[in-house]
């Protein structure tokens, strides 16, 4: 994050810890009526800062035109407008740290509790959801954006964003305290073999070794806990493949980031609400053996 990004957020976070809940209550009026005049039908057509001007010029509109009477001085009516742009545009309270390369993961633990990690240290941060429906919506937004749906028929779901993210939510009945959101996020610059032996990751000599097993064709198991880097090794030894090979991955959710112009990605299907049309990685084995993999 550049420097003038990170004292922006600084002045956010410090502007968040003093702003009362008639904050969270104006904002949420101010984004119902905005939906109420916007015609979300040209939003995808529309480029990013032109969408945002429109947004800022909308909100600054009705928020002349509120009585309310809750006051705004400049610090938090510009955060109101960038917070609305967030909701409209991205996910809400969680945009700033999709923004974030430095940002690994994001774990919403209840509506009111967001932690990130940076450089594999975990840290609690300021942002928050107004609460539980708040971070729902957000949620669904997201699992709608693949097909996917989460309700308490359906308590759990794992669900990817446009740039790769990986996110798991689970919700009450399951998760006793509120919806639990946790997206994983990858680097934009993928690691190379070069980078994990840089890292201590990997020694030369087993790097090696690795490489030559890929382009052997030999069968290899890539196995380890949570957030061991077991799929950055595997995008890693990906870029051994020959390029003139046809390549079929088979995923619950789709994270690999394979160069290779001849790929086939596939991706299981949950069940729907009556309990049909599962489609299960066995299913997309059997289905790739007829596809020249």
């Amino acid at each position: 994050m550049q420097p003038y990004a990170q004292a922006a957020a600084r002045d956010q976070r410090a502007a968040r810890r003093e702003i009362p809940e008639e904050y969270f209550e104006l904002k949420t009026r101010i984004h119902d009526r905005l939906l109420d005049i916007i015609d979300l039908t040209v939003i995808e057509t529309l480029d990013t800062d032109t969408l945002k001007s429109q947004i800022r010029a909308l909100v600054e509109r009705i928020l002349n035109e509120d009585r309310s009477g809750y006051p705004l001085n400049s610090l938090e009516r510009e955060l109101l407008v960038t917070e609305i742009q967030d909701e409209v545009m991205g996910y809400g309270p969680l945009e700033p740290f999709m923004q974030d390369p430095t940002v690994s993961d994001i774990l919403v633990n209840t509506y009111k509790n967001i932690y990130v990690e940076r450089f594999g240290k975990l840290e609690s941060t300021d942002a928050r959801f107004k609460d539980d429906s708040h971070l729902m919506r957000i949620i669904d937004k997201i699992v709608s954006q693949v097909g996917r749906r989460v309700d308490e028929s359906s308590p759990m779901v794992d669900a990817r964003l446009p740039d790769g993210s990986r996110v798991n939510a689970i919700i009450p009945p399951l998760a006793i305290d509120g919806p639990i959101l946790s997206i994983r996020r990858f680097s934009r610059d993928p690691l190379e073999l070069e980078d994990l032996i840089k890292l201590q990751t990997l020694t030369p000599e087993i790097g090696e070794i690795l490489k030559g097993i890929v382009k052997a064709r030999l069968n290899i198991v890539i196995s380890g806990g949570t957030g061991s880097g077991k799929t950055t090794t595997l995008n890693v030894l990906s870029r051994f493949i020959p390029f003139d090979e046809r390549i079929i991955t088979i995923e619950d959710a789709s994270e690999l980031q394979l160069k290779q112009e001849h790929v086939v990605r596939l991706e299981t299907r949950p069940p729907n609400i009556e309990g049909k049309g599962e489609i299960t990685q066995r299913d997309l084995v059997r289905n790739s053996l007829r596809m020249r993999p």
